[in-house]
């Protein structure tokens, strides 16, 4: 909770604007844990995007804190504009979608912006029938121009926290070596 203490006085007295990938990063950063996701983001400065940051324990806390200190502002709409313009002015985008939800509706609308992912790749054990956003197919998403009409969608019948291990290990690791990790310049 001292976390959120000084980030209210930083947004009272430095005018610092709160987005979910900002909180992140400075959650990151204060977490201070080379075995944490969220230090090695805001040590190389990727931003993690959060659409439904306060779904859930950190959601909670911040409930809990805006009674002891109010006044704590999560702009969303920021973090959408980011997520957003990446989308639209890049050359190419692909999506790896482990599970559904929110998050998979959040990327696949941001590519909706630039008229569709040029590659796609959704991991989960949704079934169609079931109406879950998880069980949609690719076909949906291409029939909304989330997924462009002349890429190759992949679905993966399968629970994602034993088949993305394997996805990486045979695509992004075989090439670990052409990405050096290190901090950002």
């Amino acid at each position: 909770m001292p976390i959120l203490d000084r980030m209210v006085e930083e947004q009272e007295t430095q005018g610092t604007k709160w987005t979910p990938s900002k909180m992140i990063a400075r959650l990151g950063q204060e977490i201070d844990n080379p075995e944490s996701v969220w230090y090695w983001a805001q040590k190389n400065r990727i931003p993690v995007l959060s659409p439904a940051l306060t779904d859930g324990s950190l959601g909670d806390m911040i409930f809990f804190h805006s009674y002891k200190r109010p006044g704590l502002v999560l702009d969303i709409v920021e973090d959408l504009r980011l997520i957003n313009t990446e989308a639209i002015f890049a050359r190419k985008t692909g999506m790896i979608i482990l599970g559904g939800g929110l998050v998979k509706h959040h990327i696949a609308n941001a590519n909706l912006m630039r008229n569709g992912a040029d590659f796609s790749v959704y991991v989960n054990t949704g079934q169609e029938f079931d109406g879950s956003d998880s069980g949609a197919r690719p076909d949906e998403a291409v029939s909304w121009g989330k997924i462009r009409t002349d890429a190759t969608p992949v679905k993966v019948y399968a629970d994602a926290s034993i088949v993305f291990p394997l996805l990486v290990a045979e695509t992004f690791a075989q090439r670990a070596d052409a990405f050096p990790m290190g901090p950002a310049p």
